[in-house]
């Protein structure tokens, strides 16, 4: 799982601007030679930071990363996967594996530059897995930043892994809201150009925003959110569980990898 970036995860604000612009060109050429699209039942994974208490040193906080496989179009219910499970994180029946790490991160956020909060902590997070998932979703935008190098994209080009951001709000990009009926979508777009979609996940839910990420289009994005979803949950299931896998590892208070 090694990207092509040789240091991923610059701590200075100058220096991941540099990057990112960077990062941009090597996403335009990573779709062009390399576009992934799924050939069938993908292993979806799923990463999410969760924050705690200052520290003299920065922010406590936890990042989880899962790896789930879709189940077909039934609803599916949290309690149920969850049922007669011990311990914290708990481990939902229907993920394959999830893994947990802490550490101290910058309290700062800046827009654009979410990299420098959760980037490094994410990255160690998908690594630790015991095999990597097909296609990443991560809690990040993808080509709706100021450089075309959200975190979402960012990740999948330090880790070499296609990724689709999912987000509940634009950074830049605008379009019109679909219906709310699930599986209605519409375009978002950046200086003309379809960054995303707007996807109805749940009927009667506001829909949440797919980005194109490293290797995706937006249009595979919304495809994936929507595979990734149930009329359970408005938020996409590897996502959900990585939220809740890393709160829950914040309330035991430790460092918990499982699998």
């Amino acid at each position: 799982m090694i990207g092509p970036l040789r240091d991923p995860w610059p701590d200075a604000e100058e220096d991941l601007i540099q990057l990112q612009r960077t990062i941009a060109g090597l996403r335009a050429s990573a779709v062009t030679s390399s576009l992934w699209q799924a050939t069938g039942p993908a292993a979806v994974g799923g990463c999410f930071v969760a924050f705690a208490d200052l520290t003299p040193e920065g922010e406590r906080a936890w990042a989880a990363a899962v790896v789930w496989r879709a189940q077909g179009e039934n609803p599916r219910s949290a309690d149920r996967a969850l049922r007669r499970q011990s311990g914290l994180p708990r481990q939902a029946q229907d993920v394959d594996a999830q893994t947990v790490v802490s550490g101290v991160v910058s309290p700062s956020y800046s827009p654009g530059l979410l990299a420098l909060r959760q980037g490094r902590l994410l990255d160690e997070a998908v690594r630790s897995l015991p095999t990597p998932p097909d296609v990443l979703l991560v809690d990040a935008t993808g080509l709706d930043h100021p450089r075309r190098a959200g975190l979402a994209v960012h990740l999948g080009a330090a880790l070499g892994l296609p990724t689709v951001g999912v987000t509940h709000r634009s950074l830049l990009a605008h379009g019109e809201l679909p219906e709310s009926v699930r599986g209605a979508r519409s375009a978002v777009f950046l200086d003309d150009e379809v960054v995303g979609y707007w996807v109805t996940t749940r009927t009667h839910a506001r829909p949440v925003l797919a980005h194109a990420g490293w290797r995706t289009t937006a249009e595979t994005a919304a495809d994936l959110v929507l595979v990734a979803s149930t009329e359970g949950a408005r938020t996409p299931v590897p996502i959900q569980e990585a939220r809740r896998v890393a709160r829950e590892a914040r309330a035991a208070g430790r460092r918990t990898p499982t699998s």
